[in-house]
């Protein structure tokens, strides 16, 4: 079974930084792309960045490029979003997914950022 799970989500203050992780089980997680999308009461899910399976191709939306940073470590089947300067804007529960046949999503992790 395909599954997800994130974590690392939490408060901070505006300028302040967090991590999050999507660790992938159920799949070969390296032959597999992986994105993070976000997703505030009352909006459109949106896609914030995404990683190719080799790691060579990385997608930011452009309300984070600069900011966040996409990686991915195939040998712990986790991928992780690096998440600095944060805005209040950037808060959101952040979701990870891939699509294996279908798509899969996590849980989602909550990111609160005060001003």
């Amino acid at each position: 079974e395909v599954q997800l799970v994130e974590s690392g989500g939490g408060l901070v203050q505006a300028g302040g930084s967090l991590r999050l992780s999507c660790a992938g089980s159920g799949f070969t997680f390296d032959d597999y792309a992986v994105g993070w999308f976000r997703q505030v009461p009352g909006k459109e899910r949106e896609s914030v960045a995404c990683i190719g399976s080799s790691d060579g191709e990385k997608y930011y939306a452009n309300s984070v490029k600069g900011r966040f940073t996409i990686s991915r470590d195939n040998a712990n089947n986790t991928v992780y979003l690096q998440m600095d300067s944060l805005k209040p804007e950037d808060t959101a529960v952040y979701y990870c997914a891939t699509a294996v046949g279908r798509d899969y999503w996590g849980q989602g992790t909550q990111v609160t950022v005060s001003s």
